[in-house]
C-alpha cells in the first residue's frame, strides 16, 4: 500500500471507529437500550421514548463530541507547527483557560449578552492568553520546556481568576460547574449548530493553507527564503487555532490533552503531507473524544463523569513522555 493509501485507510478506519463507538454510546446511559431498539429509533423513528432519547439527547451529544475532538486536535497541530514546539496545545498554552476566563467574566458581569457572542469572546481571550504565554517564555526563546512551564503557569493563574469570579458573582449551578470540568451532558442540536460554523471555518482555512503549513514545518528561515511572509501567515493560523477553540469552549468547556496527544499519535502514522495530517488529526481526535464521552456517561451511570478525566488518562502519559525526552521532536515534518 502506498503512503497516501495508508493515510486514507487510517482516516476511514478512524471515522468507522467513531461511528461504531457513537452507535454503542446510544445504548448506554441512565436508560439502557438494546441494539435493535437503537436501530429502530435511528431508521424508523416514531414518538416513543427510545426515539426521543436517541434523537434529542444521545445523537447530538456524540456528534458534538466528535466535532469538538476534531477541532481541538487540529488546533493542537496548528499551534505545534506555528511555534515549532511539540508541547504546544490549547490547554498547555493558556488558550483554553483564556477563553474560559473571558466567557465566565462576560456571563457574570454582562448576563444579558447572548450566548451566540461567546465564541467571539472566547477567541479574544484565547489569543490574549497565548500572547501572554509567549511573552512569559521569551527568556527561554520559546524552547519546549519554557513554553510548557509558561503555559501551565498562565493557565493556573487564569483558572484561579475564573474561580474567584465564580465565587464572588456567579450562580453556583451544577450546569456551570460541569461545564468548567468539560463535558457534553445535555448538549442538543442547538449547540451543535453553534459549533459547526467555527469548526468548519477553522479546519477549512487550515486545509486551504496546507502549502503554508508544509513550508513552516521546514523552519522560519527556509519558509522566508521561499518568499513566505511568516509573520502574517503565523498570525492567520493562530486565528484559525483560536477560532477552533472558541467554537468548542462555550459548548463543552475546557477539555484537556486532546490537542497535545492526537498530533503526536498522528505523526506515528507518517502522513504524506499537511492535508493528510489535518484530516488524520480531525478524524482521530473526533474518534477519541467520542470514546471518552461514551466512557464518561457509562462508567458511573446514571451519574456523569467529566470527560476531561478520560482525556487526561490519554494525554497525561503523552505529556510526561514528551517532557522527559532528551531531544524535542524535530521541526522538520511537523506538519506531517
Amino acid at each position: 500500500m502506498t503512503p497516501r493509501g495508508r493515510c486514507i485507510a487510517a482516516i476511514l478506519l478512524a471515522l468507522s471507529a467513531a461511528a461504531l463507538i457513537g452507535f454503542a454510546a446510544l445504548l448506554v446511559g441512565a436508560k439502557p437500550m438494546s441494539a435493535e431498539a437503537a436501530i429502530h429509533a435511528l431508521f424508523a423513528p416514531d414518538r416513543d421514548i427510545d426515539a426521543i432519547i436517541v434523537w434529542t439527547l444521545r445523537m447530538p451529544r456524540s456528534i458534538a463530541a466528535f466535532i469538538a475532538g476534531a477541532a481541538l486536535a487540529v488546533a493542537g497541530l496548528l499551534l505545534q507547527v506555528i511555534t515549532r514546539n511539540p508541547l504546544a496545545a490549547p490547554d498547555l498554552t493558556g488558550v483554553s483557560a483564556g477563553a474560559v476566563l473571558l466567557i465566565v467574566f462576560t456571563f457574570v458581569v454582562f448576563p444579558a449578552v447572548s450566548s451566540a457572542v461567546y465564541p467571539f469572546i472566547g477567541m479574544a481571550g484565547g489569543l490574549l492568553a497565548l500572547a501572554l504565554t509567549i511573552w512569559t517564555a521569551r527568556s527561554g526563546r520559546a524552547a519546549p520546556p519554557h513554553l510548557a512551564l509558561s503555559g501551565i503557569t498562565v493557565s493556573l493563574f487564569l483558572n484561579a481568576m475564573t474561580a474567584y469570579i465564580l465565587i464572588r458573582g456567579a450562580p453556583q449551578s451544577p450546569s456551570v460547574l460541569f461545564w468548567l470540568s468539560g463535558g457534553f451532558q445535555g448538549r442538543s442540536w442547538r449547540q451543535v449548530s453553534y459549533m459547526l460554523p467555527w469548526i468548519a471555518i477553522g479546519i477549512g482555512a487550515a486545509l486551504a493553507s496546507h502549502r503554508v503549513l508544509g513550508l513552516l514545518a521546514l523552519g522560519d528561515e527556509a519558509a522566508a527564503g521561499m518568499g513566505l511572509n511568516t509573520a502574517r501567515w503565523k498570525l492567520f493560523l493562530l486565528l484559525c487555532a483560536a477560532a477552533l477553540v472558541a467554537g468548542v469552549t462555550p459548548v463543552a468547556g475546557p477539555i484537556a490533552f486532546i490537542g497535545l496527544a492526537v498530533p503526536h499519535l498522528v505523526r506515528l502514522l507518517r502522513p504524506v503531507d499537511a492535508v493528510s495530517a489535518i484530516l488524520l488529526n480531525a478524524s482521530l481526535g473526533g474518534a477519541i473524544l467520542v470514546a471518552a464521552d461514551a466512557f464518561a456517561r457509562s462508567a458511573a451511570a446514571p451519574r456523569e463523569i467529566p470527560v476531561s478525566i478520560f482525556t487526561a488518562l490519554i494525554g497525561g502519559p503523552v505529556f510526561l513522555y514528551l517532557v522527559q525526552r532528551r531531544q524535542p521532536l524535530p521541526g522538520r515534518g511537523t506538519a506531517r
